[in-house]
């Protein structure tokens, strides 16, 4: 039998017993947010390591599934008892919520670059999962830029995503899409195999273009480098089958190849927005042939195979985003969100911000950390 109870740690003590609850986590949102709900004795109070900012671990039956804190303790009197909910983000609130610390230093690696970012806000576990990080001549953090935002910027400007893993680590790395598919979901009018609850599947044209076209020039440079104006390239979405273009201006692909990947960029991201399917399976563990009886929990970045006549589909996903839900009295479920395989992808385009320049700065050479979130990664 599988134990997939949610319990909540907090201060050394675990509780699973809960009203309802929400375990919420998605790779394109920096926080992964949580919510729980009990139910408390009217003459009891409220044990004091239930704070707002107590360190919290969540797990799905022994597998942790989130780490962070408590964001909001809220209380709520009603007819034959009292609620207690209690709602938190995994530790990338943290990032969110505070300040980048203010520095300027000159040849440093992506490691330690994160690694100056994060630690002074208590990330201590840290994984770089890049083959190659390019270090950087500049670094420069600056006063408003928030952690999250510097620590995003830093990681695309060499290709990379920051999240963080069910145990706490922080990863900058992006999709592996040669990982094995870790379980079929089968949805079929028959109904004799399906392990799926529901299916909701949508496919949205507004935002998507049969081609999509960069516009860019390079900078001067002085005597030695001349601006050069006329880089153009394009890049084709044959799924859109008729004529919808889309021009962009874009002053940071100062290359034909940096506009080139900025316009396959572009087109798909609007695939990765267009195209959505939502499967609602029980439970919260992967149940797959082959695996145990305990199976691990879902979480983002996973592969799945998919399989249902009725919706046309046949082939493998992208696990984007998890829901967890549940409680008493209520069903014990996850929605899965899923986008076409090999869609998301993080490019390398660093953020120049050359009208904030100082007599310090080299041409061509500053990874600039600004607080200007990039669209759709």
């Amino acid at each position: 039998m599988t134990d997939d109870r949610v319990s909540l740690l907090l201060a050394g003590a675990a509780h699973a017993d809960w009203l309802r609850y929400e375990l919420d986590s998605d790779l394109l949102t920096p926080a992964d947010a949580w919510s729980v709900t009990l139910a408390l004795d009217p003459s009891g109070t409220i044990p004091t390591a239930v704070r707002s900012g107590e360190p919290v671990e969540l797990r799905v039956g022994d597998d942790p599934v989130m780490v962070g804190r408590v964001d909001t303790v809220h209380l709520r009197s009603r007819r034959g008892g009292v609620e207690l909910t209690i709602d938190g983000r995994d530790n990338s609130g943290q990032l969110l919520d505070c300040s980048a610390p203010i520095f300027t230093a000159q040849n440093l690696t992506l490691p330690e670059v994160v690694a100056k970012i994060v630690k002074p806000l208590g990330i201590t576990k840290i994984r770089i999962d890049a083959d190659n990080a390019l270090r950087r001549e500049k670094v420069s953090v600056e006063p408003g830029d928030t952690a999250w935002d510097a620590l995003s910027h830093a990681a695309v400007a060499n290709g990379l995503w920051p999240w963080f893993e069910p145990d706490g680590t922080l990863v900058v790395g992006g999709p592996d899409y040669s990982a094995a598919p870790v379980a079929t979901l089968i949805y079929e009018s028959d109904g004799r195999a399906n392990n799926v609850l529901s299916l909701d599947l949508e496919d949205s044209l507004s935002l998507s273009h049969s081609s999509v076209t960069v516009l860019a020039q390079t900078h001067g440079g002085g005597e030695l480098r001349q601006a050069r104006a006329g880089i153009r390239a394009s890049f084709n979405d044959p799924s859109v089958r008729h004529y919808r273009p889309r021009v962009v201006v874009d002053h940071e692909s100062d290359t034909a190849a940096h506009a080139q990947e900025r316009a396959r960029k572009l087109t798909l991201d609007s695939r990765l927005v267009r195209w959505e399917l939502r499967a609602t399976v029980p439970g919260h563990l992967i149940n797959a042939p082959g695996q145990p009886a305990h199976g691990q929990p879902w979480r983002p970045g996973m592969r799945v195979a998919v399989r249902s006549t009725l919706y046309g589909l046949q082939g493998i996903y992208f696990l984007m985003a998890r829901r967890m839900t549940g409680g008493r009295g209520l069903p014990t479920q996850t929605v899965l969100t899923l986008k076409e395989d090999s869609v998301w992808i993080v490019n390398a385009h660093p953020h120049k911000r050359r009208h904030r320049r100082g007599r310090n700065a080299v041409p061509g050479a500053v990874l600039d950390i600004s607080n200007q979130p990039e669209a759709a990664q």
